[in-house]
């Protein structure tokens, strides 16, 4: 999987009018440039790098017209492949196989969805759960959170807000232009009434699962660190409780604290 750079900007309403025009004018560079500039990438990766270099290039085209196919066949995909409720392919900044990927775990996908996942696992196993992309820019089928993990003597600081029925790792929102920690450091002020210690955050893992309270295919994304603070862990807002909890109160939280739980209790931190 490629990584790209986390930049979260809501897209601008365009006039319509626009996005015709802007439409015809890149079909018409892509039939007239496409075949010569794809053929310089190709002899420009194999004189570079030889064979390598060559198979780099043809992937990065190849999960360009991945993401392509996801936006231009978005709606035959959803028909076909996605159940009720299942998380819908289009975003353009994904791959099908990533969207595929996220409907394996939900358990959306139809009868024929679930055959062409199989089939790519004969070509490359668990393929479209290794292409999900933690990194693709945010919709309306996701929701961004930043998470602060704090673990002291195997046990994991958890919060319930006023009206929840389940405990939650102390978050906030993403805020865009803002950077990760800056968001976290905020939240965990206004939320909490500590400071977090900016330069010793570490980054923990990306998580996502189904939103609680949410309609099917809504879900939620969420980027944990790790660090300690200064000040006196204080509930404000809307928070009603603060709680230490253990492996064994994983049924106590939300379905993606349950993950990170799990990976939190793989690595011998939780207990």
């Amino acid at each position: 999987m490629i990584l790209k750079k986390q930049v979260y900007r809501p897209d601008k309403k365009a006039n319509p009018v626009i996005g015709v025009l802007l439409f015809l004018i890149s079909v018409v560079l892509l039939v007239l440039t496409t075949p010569f500039g794809f053929l310089y990438g190709l002899f420009h990766g194999l004189f570079t790098k030889w064979f390598r270099g060559m198979a780099e290039y043809l992937l990065k085209v190849a999960i360009s017209i991945d993401q392509l196919g996801n936006v231009m066949m978005q709606d035959l995909l959803n028909q076909l492949w996605v159940q009720e409720g299942g998380y819908k392919f289009g975003n353009r900044d994904e791959t099908i196989s990533s969207a595929l990927g996220r409907n394996r775990k939900l358990g959306t996908l139809t009868a024929l969805g679930r055959g062409i996942d199989k089939f790519l696992d004969t070509i490359d196993p668990d393929h479209s759960l290794n292409s999900i992309d933690y990194y693709i820019e945010p919709s309306e089928e996701i929701r961004e959170l930043i998470a602060w993990i704090h673990i002291v003597d195997g046990q994991i600081l958890s919060t319930k807000s006023r009206g929840d029925a389940f405990y939650y790792l102390p978050s906030g929102v993403r805020v865009p232009d803002e950077s990760d920690t800056r968001t976290l450091y905020g939240a965990m002020k206004v939320k909490l009434d500590v400071e977090l210690n900016l330069p010793e955050l570490r980054f923990m893992g990306i998580f996502e699962a189904q939103a609680d309270g949410q309609k099917p295919g809504i879900l939620v994304r969420m980027t944990c660190y790790s660090g300690n603070y200064t000040g006196r862990l204080v509930p404000n807002r809307d928070i009603t409780e603060i709680v230490w909890l253990n492996y064994s109160d994983r049924d106590m939280v939300s379905l993606v604290d349950q993950y990170i739980f799990d990976f939190l209790n793989e690595k011998g931190e939780l207990i």
